[in-house]
């Protein structure tokens, strides 16, 4: 197996030193290279060769996003991860380092101290591993699967845990830790199964709602999808992106701006209006409320569902319960299952339902189980999403 190389650029030694103990730390990554300023990655880029880049914004002589212009220029296709700060200021800049091609983004926690950067290191083991992990294999690569990366950084929040509470006395240096505590690959292999059958209570009917759920490798997914909508498409979509509170509005108006269709922040009592996009606020669940006149949007913040709030399965769940089969729901790129067992239940009844497929997405994750459970009809490459879904709806709407 192969090591994720992964480059470091940050001009904070502290911060650089935090995040190479944890890429360090974690079998099957490694830092190949770290850089104080976007001027010195560049340099360095010319003789090492990751497969991911993570990327402070703020740096002297050459920043974040001057950076992403320069390598948009020389054609760089490594992948960009972005740390970011949760101010709106910071959301701003992170959209626009979005639209200049960084493939995601990790709120940088306040304080940069080792004890806040642990609270982030799972989102940065997986998003080094999704993103950096399939640009790798794309290369030839053997890298094990992203599952094995997200175990170990389990473990390792487990025992850091376990150890702020006295259980144990410390947690063990990476390089000390038991043998057991590092997975064999082969154990997350992705399986290959049969979907289960799912009987449908009803023939779809006339569609009249999208409800879209998506995770990891979900922000440049959604801009090719809504980039490449039919301007006709008559329907209200409403979509879950997992995101951190604070984010959600410059990324909705990010949208906005290259979307045929109207893309906002979802609000609470909103009304759901056809040909409109809706984007669930990070840290509020979405649903779906009826109403005489006009269906509304309800956002609330009751407990994570599945991890996550806001959860794709409050949302499936909600139009499988008002729309029933005059719905299509879609389920793209994630790690986890979050979305599944509720796409399920709109596809029992009777609406129709798409799923990305493994070759496109990031993170086969979320629409591999889906896909599993029977609740996925067709699976659709990133590429055609845009024409299939809108050629659904053209065909059955009414």
């Amino acid at each position: 197996m192969d090591d994720i190389q992964v480059m470091i650029c940050d001009d904070s030694a502290l911060m650089r030193n935090l995040i190479q103990r944890i890429v360090d730390g974690t079998d099957g990554m490694s830092v190949c290279a770290t850089a104080m300023n976007g001027k010195f990655a560049l340099q360095k880029l010319e003789t090492v060769k990751p497969d991911i880049i993570v990327l402070d914004i703020e740096m002297p002589e050459m920043n974040g996003v001057q950076f992403l212009e320069e390598r948009k220029k020389r054609n760089i296709k490594t992948p960009v991860l972005i740390l970011s700060s949760i101010a709106t200021k910071g959301a701003a800049v992170t959209m626009q380092c979005l639209e200049l091609g960084a493939s995601d983004f990790i709120t940088k926690p306040s304080g940069s101290t080792s004890s806040t950067i642990t609270s982030v290191s799972g989102t940065i083991i997986e998003k080094i591993s999704s993103y950096g992990g399939r640009f790798a294999r794309l290369n030839g690569k053997q890298i094990p699967p992203t599952e094995t990366f997200i175990q170990q950084a389990k473990l390792r929040e487990a025992e850091a845990d376990a150890a702020k509470k006295g259980i144990i006395d410390k947690i063990k240096p990476a390089h000390e830790a038991a043998p057991s505590t590092v997975l064999p690959p082969t154990l997350f292999a992705t399986r290959k199964k049969e979907p289960d059958v799912i009987t449908p209570i009803a023939e779809p009917g006339p569609i009249e709602i999208v409800a879209l759920g998506i995770s990891t490798g979900g922000p440049n997914a959604l801009r090719e999808v809504f980039a490449a909508i039919d301007p006709k498409f008559s329907k209200p979509i409403l979509v879950v992106q997992h995101m951190p509170a604070g984010f959600t509005k410059e990324f909705a108006a990010s949208l906005d701006r290259i979307c045929p269709l109207a893309v906002k922040e979802a609000e609470d009592g909103d009304n759901i209006h056809p040909g409109q996009i809706y984007i669930a606020p990070g840290d509020y669940h979405i649903a779906v409320e009826k109403s005489t006149l006009c269906n509304v949007i309800r956002l609330n913040q009751q407990d994570p569902r599945n991890g996550h709030r806001p959860s794709a399965d409050v949302l499936f769940e909600s139009v499988a319960k008002i729309y029933k089969n005059r719905a299509l729901g879609i389920i793209m790129t994630g790690m986890g299952r979050d979305g599944a067992a509720q796409l399920a239940e709109m596809r029992r009844q009777g609406a129709w339902t798409l799923g990305q497929d493994e070759d496109s997405s990031i993170v086969y994750g979320m629409p591999r189980v889906a896909w599993e459970l029977g609740a996925v009809q067709k699976q659709v490459s990133l590429e055609n999403m845009a024409s299939e879904m809108s050629r659904i709806v053209r065909e059955n709407g009414k």
